[in-house]
């Protein structure tokens, strides 16, 4: 994957060439590129913005800035240009699965009052938002997006499997999770997890995603049970049924149990 940033702070996106994600750039042979507005000022001062028509506060990215920015980045066919705004749509699990799948993501970083709405409608081809806050510009969504990409290329991650057993990856949040000292301030890991029952362990983990989505997010827990829940088998179905009706939380699978809603 190729990913360009377009941006007044190029230096914002050093921080992607860090950890886990700077691993996807440094040793797999994705690609990370920044491109600065100023040259595309067409003034001798590199000012790139201007105030809105109308009136208001704020300043406006030209459109001819971005129009010869983006001219200036090399594309392969299928590039997705995206643009970061407050009144987008949010990044989700299935746009960042989507995205992982692309060669190309170019991600156009306004600040303060944004973009001009015509070079949205020229040359942007979707635009996203993450969280229901207001930022002072695009540079950190965009970072949270190639985080979130990173991690569905192959190789970035050390272990294949934490991507698919991660919040939204199966449909619920992610389970707590317990590490060493067994017992600590006076609370002590649950006792299953030491247990060495793999099948114990995989089903309390289970019931405790689906308690945790119920309670956090129960749309989630809602298409969880539509869409997800009548392919899992019978002993994953009680767990839901357990969620569901915590009276009966103590008890086992009764034999023969089919399933209910």
């Amino acid at each position: 994957m190729r990913v360009d940033a377009l941006t007044l702070l190029p230096e914002f996106f050093e921080v992607a060439r860090l950890g886990v994600t700077g691993r996807a750039f440094r040793e797999l042979g994705h690609e990370l590129h920044t491109h600065s507005y100023r040259p595309f000022a067409g003034n001798a001062f590199g000012h790139v913005d201007a105030p809105p028509f109308g009136g208001g506060p704020g300043m406006v990215l030209r459109p001819e800035v971005l129009r010869d920015a983006l001219a200036a980045v090399p594309k392969v066919e299928d590039a997705r240009v995206i643009h970061f705004s407050p009144a987008a749509r949010p990044l989700d699990h299935a746009k960042v699965r989507e995205l992982a799948g692309l060669p190309q993501l170019i991600l156009v970083c306004t600040r303060f009052e944004g973009l001009d709405q015509r070079a949205v409608d020229l040359y942007v081809d979707e635009e996203l938002r993450v969280g229901e806050a207001v930022l002072s510009g695009g540079e950190l969504p965009a970072l949270c997006l190639i985080d979130a990409v990173a991690r569905w290329l192959p190789g970035v991650l050390g272990n294949e499997g934490s991507a698919e057993a991660d919040s939204f990856a199966t449909g619920l949040l992610d389970h707590p999770h317990f590490t060493r000292p067994a017992e600590f301030e006076g609370f002590e890991v649950p006792p299953v997890l030491t247990s060495g029952n793999h099948e114990a362990v995989r089903l309390w983990r289970l019931r405790e995603a689906m308690v945790r989505t119920r309670r956090s997010r129960p749309d989630l827990w809602a298409a969880f049970l539509r869409d997800r829940l009548p392919g899992l088998d019978r002993d994953a179905q009680w767990c839901a049924f357990q969620v569901e009706h915590p009276e009966r939380w103590d008890e086992r699978r009764p034999k023969g149990w089919k399933g209910q809603a």
